[in-house]
């Protein structure tokens, strides 16, 4: 538990019960949600996988992985997501996916190796060690398995796009969500991955573009990004 701002889970709580609505504050989540599943099942193909969703919040990402796998775990330390939720869940009867109050750290002490796919998307930035999470994740994934991150670049760019940009000119999240020192350059991750004993198999940029209002997978890795990884048979 000490891997844990006691701040930034209060901030996500008190916006618990906005999560499912697609035109709420959790939009951008909404709209990227069918991009980051495609490529995620593209490389690793979700049919009759063990998944495990890290960070999953109000369970956007998991509830849609939970329609292709065989079996979706979802952990969060923030309560009032993870109620909100299970509930989702249950009046959308998917009856393939559980949630867990429980630190990523603490599951891959309990069940190391256990998951095929393992996903921490939008949440590494979040946490005061994300190198623990990376670690982490890695150990929680079968040999062979894949794990797959998604983070915010940190250099100018990224500064004006997601946090003044996003933040205060386009209102696409609210004010505070993000802070730009947490922000994780591709090249810190890809070793984090290294060292947790992860393979980079690939990466993915996502943009927005503000007159279309939509997002798009891409190349550019300058502001928002994916990586996928492969934990050697």
């Amino acid at each position: 538990m000490s891997n844990v701002d006691a701040q930034e889970l209060a901030k996500f709580s008190e916006l618990a019960h906005r999560w499912w609505d697609p035109e709420s504050e959790f939009r951008p989540l909404h709209q990227i949600n069918p991009l980051r599943l495609e490529w995620i099942d593209h490389l690793a193909v979700l049919r009759g996988k063990q998944v495990l969703d890290v960070g999953c919040g109000g369970g956007i990402l998991a509830e849609a992985m939970a329609r292709r796998a065989s079996f979706v775990t979802g952990i969060d330390l923030a309560a009032r997501p993870l109620g909100v939720a299970r509930l989702h869940a249950l009046e959308a009867g998917v009856d393939n996916v559980e949630y867990r109050e429980i630190a990523t750290e603490a599951l891959a002490a309990e069940v190391p190796g256990r998951f095929d796919v393992v996903t921490c998307m939008e949440m590494l930035e979040h946490v005061p060690d994300p190198s623990a999470v990376v670690r982490a994740c890695a150990a929680l994934a079968k040999p062979g398995g894949w794990v797959f991150f998604s983070t915010l670049n940190r250099n100018p760019k990224s500064f004006l796009f997601a946090i003044i940009g996003a933040e205060y000119v386009l209102n696409l999240l609210p004010r505070g969500t993000h802070e730009y020192a947490r922000f994780i350059r591709p090249s810190e991750l890809a070793r984090w991955c290294r060292d947790g004993g992860l393979a980079l198999q690939g990466s993915r940029g996502m943009e927005y573009n503000p007159l279309t209002r939509r997002y798009s997978l891409s190349d550019n890795t300058s502001v928002n990004y994916l990586v996928a990884c492969r934990k050697p048979a």
